[in-house]
């Protein structure tokens, strides 16, 4: 009877034209690392995020993911390199990540979402040029040789009136129909009312996946942040494992390091970090003074964990916890 590795030899002799290597594992790659610009974080990562790789923050709201997304962009940009921010929920601060250390012209600001906003109105209002221009002469059996039929003149009026009050006008505007989102209610308690993350949940994360791809198409961004924070779980968990994995490709051959940020992980196998944030904690330096919030992270699962020497145990090493604690402060705390 053969021997399995004579059998494996066999196998592979058959599949060396059509799949090389059929029954060897691929090697491990240790991917270098960025720092987040939190000190007890980046000892516990041994160094900071993977480059070239998908990294999930998951955690609850109050959480400390976005304040973690900021420090890590900030560490970025102060070496000269571009990012971006995909906001699904249009709730990112502006003046908070300059603060932090943000290079705004270096940071890619993608809101999702959002209408195009309105000219606001002003009392001068100007009429188009068109209404005072006199027509070209023109020859003809009505008007003396000068304009059209008068029926035809009255027609125009409408349209010069709509002009010049704008959307003050009363007479009524014709809309097109909207196309209805095809995504089932959330069923909400009865004490909860919905909120502005419960209102289209699904074209706004479809809109933001198409943006991600295209930023990972083109290339040139060191790291893209995607912020599913503020999606209910139930909606971020129906994004196909075809996508993160196409993610985690893209990442890997534009040397890209995607942040995700959501609730609940759903980036699966894909994610070569993920990391679970705990709810923070207030503290306070004085009895009625807020102070700032105190975080706690947790490293869930990593791929690849570079060794700590070159001998290889007879047993397993025990597996210890990965946790780290740090604290975010108030402006007016000041640094301490």
């Amino acid at each position: 009877m053969p021997t399995a590795a004579a059998l494996r030899i066999k196998i592979e002799a058959a599949l060396a034209k059509r799949i090389p290597s059929a029954l060897t594992p691929a090697p491990r790659m240790i991917r270098p690392v960025a720092a987040t610009g939190i000190a007890a974080i980046d000892e516990v990562l041994r160094g900071g995020l993977p480059i070239g790789a998908i990294t999930e923050v998951a955690g609850p709201e109050c959480s400390g993911r976005t304040a973690f997304a900021l420090s890590f962009l900030a560490q970025i940009t102060s070496e000269g390199k571009v990012c971006a921010w995909v906001d699904v929920t249009d709730s990112l601060h502006p003046e908070s990540a300059v603060a932090v250390g943000i290079d705004p012209l270096r940071l890619l600001w993608v809101r999702c979402g959002v209408a195009k906003s309105q000219q606001p109105q002003t009392e001068n209002i100007r009429l188009p040029d068109r209404y005072f221009a006199a027509p070209a002469i023109k020859k003809g059996l009505h008007g003396g040789g000068f304009g059209p039929h008068p029926r035809t003149e009255v027609k125009g009026m409408s349209a010069a009136v709509g002009d010049f009050l704008g959307p003050r006008c009363a007479e009524p505007q014709h809309r097109g129909r909207t196309r209805r989102e095809p995504f089932e209610p959330l069923q909400l308690p009865v004490t909860e009312k919905p909120t502005q993350r419960h209102v289209k949940p699904l074209s706004r994360i479809d809109q933001a996946l198409r943006v991600t791809d295209l930023l990972l198409q083109a290339g040139g961004f060191s790291a893209i942040v995607l912020d599913l924070g503020s999606i209910a779980p139930e909606f971020a968990l129906r994004v196909p494992a075809a996508t993160w994995f196409r993610y985690r490709a893209a990442a890997e051959r534009t040397q890209a390091s995607i942040l995700l940020l959501t609730q609940h992980a759903c980036a699966k196998s894909s994610a070569e970090l993920v990391l679970r944030m705990q709810q923070g904690e207030p503290h306070q330096d004085e009895r009625t003074v807020f102070t700032g919030i105190s975080h706690q992270i947790e490293v869930v699962r990593e791929r690849f964990v570079p060794p700590a020497t070159n001998v290889i145990p007879l047993r397993k090493p025990p597996q210890a916890e990965r946790r780290a604690r740090w604290q975010t402060r108030t402006s007016w705390a000041g640094a301490r």
